[in-house]
Order: C-alpha cells, then structure tokens, then sequence
C-alpha cells in the first residue's frame, strides 16, 4: 500500500526551501557581482584592447 500523500506538509517545506533561497540570493548575488575582481578584469581588458588598437594603428 502507498505512503500516505500529505500536501499541506510538502507544501509548506517547499515554502519555506523558497523562502530561505530567496533570502539569501542577494547577498550571494551582491557579492559575486560586485566583488573587485570583476572591476580589476575590465580594467586589464580595457587597456589590452587599447594596446591592441594602438599597436594596429
């Protein structure tokens, strides 16, 4: 015979799985995104592709 189904329970643990994933993707989100690393990489390709056009002209 089959498990009993309870959707109130799933239901709420999904909920609350959301919830908790919800509460914690900006601070990930900020921290990946704004973290120095990413500005120091513009930077360097930013003068490369500089070097680039002025070492083709």
């Amino acid at each position: 015979m089959p498990h009993r189904s309870q959707p109130m329970t799933a239901l709420l643990v999904f909920t609350g799985v959301n919830l908790a994933l919800f509460n914690t993707i900006s601070p990930v989100y900020d921290f990946v995104c704004f973290h120095p690393y990413w500005e120091r990489r513009r930077e360097r390709r930013r003068k490369e592709r500089e070097a680039a056009l002025a070492k083709g002209s």
